[in-house]
């Protein structure tokens, strides 16, 4: 049978090899993402950090310069300080001041900045920096307080530099984790994935009928791991299979043909008519039924003995099996010296024709029966019945009841004859 007779067809995009690549990298994008977020947090801390120790590190660095500009009141070399800290990145505003707060030089703006909420969030509390400025004079055992240097940054400058490294650090991610999951795919498409495809495919092609014979399939890096033995236990289930249909197959010919003439038997019959009936009611075609019974069987197996009678009943199911020209027609042991024909397809008159042939046949057979009142000879009578399913109120059961009706009908006229009609 083939695999889409068995069920729907697998498109690729339900395959399990797209499917396990979709999830794949799915889920390696969630994890990148994941990462991804995970060093934008830490990353967004190192930059605080870098930040406030830059700061730091600057303003003591121009501390002294700044505070002997306080000092001495120089604005040249305070504006080579404010300057010099101006241009340095991310500052937006630099302020000197003496040390009675007056402004000795300035330059950027000091008002709230415009930035977003999350960069404010984020780099808010690390804008501002202020430094107290000391510078010490001969006279005096202790450093004097002389000014102050206050320097503003951008919020804004501090996370574009932020967002443009976590960018890269993010898409660097994302890189890394889709290659990773490429490998994967590649690796598990070939030892998983394509060993469980070509097991699917051994399995979609095996006969019903025959399923001993399934195209076993070759899985030469998986002899000795779980889909190895998966394939030789799916084989060791074909075969216990096959055996089961071998031993059903030999069952259900013991149990339907009859052991002593070779034809059918009753229960076989029984199936056939059954289906033959509700096939007619399904396609309007007419069925016909035969009932035999060989005249004054039991004198002649009385008076000739059983192996004789046995051989008697022999002939003449041969005889109604030749009578029988097509295929889909049957003869069946009914019970004892009685026997039954299946016509399909035949209307009472064709059946009528087949009676007359079947007659005709076992009367040639000329068997000796010196106790038969009917004939020197062995003879049969015969009931003949038809009907349409469903065109009339004859059910199956009632087409049964007028061909036995019409059999004893027969027998009463005289035996050796054939009635089709009350």
């Amino acid at each position: 049978m083939k695999p889409e007779e068995k069920g729907a067809k697998v498109t690729r995009w339900h395959s399990i090899t797209t499917r396990q690549a979709l999830v794949t990298f799915v889920i390696a994008l969630l994890l990148s993402a994941g990462t991804g977020v995970f060093q934008l947090v830490s990353d967004a801390r190192m930059v605080r950090a870098e930040t406030r120790e830059d700061m730091e590190r600057l303003l003591n660095l121009v501390e002294g310069s700044a505070a002997e500009a306080a000092f001495q009141l120089n604005p040249d070399l305070a504006n080579q300080v404010v300057e010099g800290l101006y241009n340095y990145r991310s500052v937006r505003y630099v302020s000197l001041r003496d040390d009675f707060g007056r402004v000795l030089m300035e330059k950027g703006d000091a008002s709230s900045e415009q930035a977003g909420v999350l960069l404010q969030a984020l780099f808010g509390d690390v804008t501002h920096y202020q430094k107290s400025l000391d510078y010490s004079v001969s006279r005096t055992p202790e450093p004097l307080p002389v000014g102050q240097l206050r320097l503003v940054l951008s919020a804004a400058s501090i996370g574009e530099s932020y967002v443009q490294r976590g960018r890269r650090l993010f898409l660097l991610g994302i890189v890394e984790a889709l290659s990773i999951a490429v490998l994967v795919v590649l690796v598990f498409h070939f030892l998983i994935t394509r060993p469980l495809l070509s097991i699917y495919r051994a399995i979609a092609a095996v006969s019903l009928k025959q399923p001993g014979r399934w195209p076993r399939p070759n899985t030469p890096h998986s002899r000795r791991d779980e889909l190895g033995r998966l394939v030789r236990e799916l084989d060791n289930l074909m075969q216990a299979f096959q055996k089961g249909l071998d031993q059903r197959d030999a069952l259900h010919q013991i149990s339907t043909i009859d052991g002593l003439t070779g034809i059918p038997n009753r229960r076989f019959f029984d199936d056939f008519l059954e289906k033959c009936w509700y096939q007619a009611a399904d396609l309007s075609q007419p069925l016909s039924l035969i009932f035999i019974d060989i005249d004054y069987f039991k004198p002649f197996n009385d008076n000739y003995g059983h192996a004789v009678g046995d051989d008697c009943l022999r002939s003449v199911a041969r005889a109604l099996s030749g009578a029988l020209t097509r295929p889909t027609d049957i003869v069946a042991r009914y019970g004892g010296e009685e026997f039954v024909c299946v016509l399909p397809g035949t209307d009472l008159d064709g059946a009528r024709a087949v009676a007359q042939r079947i007659r005709h046949d076992v009367n040639a057979l000329a068997i000796p029966h010196s106790h038969s009142e009917a004939a020197p000879y062995v003879t049969v009578s015969m009931g003949v019945a038809g009907a349409v399913p469903g065109d009339n109120e004859v059910d199956m059961i009632r087409l049964l009841e007028i061909a036995d009706h019409r059999l004893y009908l027969a027998k009463d006229q005289g035996r050796n004859r054939c009635v089709w009609h009350d």
